[in-house]
């Protein structure tokens, strides 16, 4: 069981690169940081300018392109490691990191188009498409799928099933993070928060494989991510100075979608024990955890505007996060409580394949509580003023 990994994580030894891992995401947070000026610069010159809509939460027009720089980050990440002794062994034995890097620049290429020119859905998705083809084409795909019922175990899929499933699964995660990005600072700290999780349920599966190489590409995609996330959140927090634009969220999407493919599609049919289904299940539940406000949101999205008459892509003035600013809360606020209830799914379902059931839930429940009692507090208040006072 991963719970091995509880003393493992605290030193680079037993085969997991831990300083290694913290230094590349370190770097990728510091370029992005440093470029993200240069970049704003750039992005006001050229006219790749977020003009305030009615739909917008954000009053003055606001450079975009962010994503450049998140992804130069990226860059800077992945040569680092690849020249770090302890993590090269990873690019040897597996394309992941390096599909990580072709795909991206094709996403943030399309990206760049969207913020400066402007593109239609449908090209968008295609470009979408081509992204996630190219990971799958690049080695980048699920191979197993556990199965939780019955004796059946793991089901091997075809390359053909193999394809399809990855790029579903890396195209919905992508349209996720842009249908969320709507606040500043939301979507990089929503993936923030993902790639750390991803990052933590990796290091526990390294761990728990004896540092088997094999595992190396998800968790220094998501330490990598979470860097250039961090780098980004000082410019883009509220208030923004810069939006991380199409070019960034739909290169986060992908980052997130080949870090849990890597994790959860890789895992071996003998590595364990055909009765620990829950194992082979963890990394399906925690991509699942990770995403589940921006899926729902999306989801909700899509029922909204499919009901109205209208497509699915129209933008509109209702999502999560909107309705947190009706309610009450100003717009740091509404951001700090999307971090709060992602945090809480993500690292609850991180914490379940280290701790057991009896810690987990309870924390769980407590978590949620808080998130429910902290999203409802200005209602309550808005109520209170309305009731008359005591005679």
């Amino acid at each position: 069981m991963l719970i091995a990994a509880q003393s493992g994580l605290t030193s680079s030894g037993a085969g997991v690169p831990l300083r290694e891992l913290m230094l590349v995401g370190l770097t990728a947070a510091v370029i992005t940081y440093l470029l993200t000026g240069p970049v704003r610069v750039v992005a006001t010159r050229v006219g790749a300018v977020a003009v305030p809509r009615t739909r917008d939460v954000h009053a003055v027009p606001t450079p975009r392109l962010g994503g450049v720089g998140m992804y130069v980050g990226v860059l800077a990440g992945m040569v680092l490691a690849g020249e770090l002794p302890a993590l090269t062994r990873g690019f040897a034995y597996t394309d992941d990191m390096n599909a990580v890097v072709v795909a991206g620049g094709v996403i943030v290429l399309v990206g760049i188009i969207d913020d400066r020119w402007g593109i239609d859905a449908l090209t968008k998705f295609v470009g979408q498409l081509t992204a996630a083809g190219v990971l799958v084409i690049m080695g980048v795909s699920w191979t197993v799928l556990p199965v939780p019922f019955g004796e059946i175990g793991t089901v091997v899929l075809d390359p053909l099933q193999s394809g399809l499933l990855t790029i579903a699964i890396t195209v919905t995660t992508v349209n996720a993070i842009n249908f969320v990005d709507g606040l500043d600072g939301l979507a990089a700290g929503l993936a923030l928060i993902a790639a750390l999780a991803i990052c933590a349920f990796s290091l526990g599966l390294l761990h728990d494989q004896g540092g088997d190489v094999s595992y190396y590409a998800p968790a220094l995609i998501s330490a990598i991510l979470a860097g250039a996330c961090l780098g980004f959140l000082p410019h883009n927090f509220q208030p923004a100075r810069i939006f991380m634009g199409d070019s960034g969220s739909m290169l986060i999407g992908l980052m997130l979608a080949a870090a849990s493919t890597s994790a959860s599609g890789r895992i071996a049919i003998n590595a364990y024990g055909p009765a620990d289904v829950f194992t082979l299940l963890a990394p399906i539940i925690l991509v699942a955890a990770v995403m589940f406000i921006p899926m729902l949101d999306m989801l909700m999205a899509v029922v909204r505007r499919t009901r109205a008459g209208v497509g699915f892509y129209t933008p509109d003035k209702m999502h999560l996060h909107h309705r947190l600013l009706e309610i009450g809360h100003s717009h740091r606020r509404v951001v700090l409580l999307i971090y709060l209830w992602v945090g809480v799914l993500a690292f609850s379902a991180a914490a379940s394949t280290v701790f057991s059931a009896s810690v987990v839930l309870p924390l769980l429940g407590g978590g949620l509580i808080l998130a429910m009692i902290a999203t409802i507090v200005p209602r309550l208040r808005r109520r209170n003023r309305g009731r008359p006072a005591p005679a």
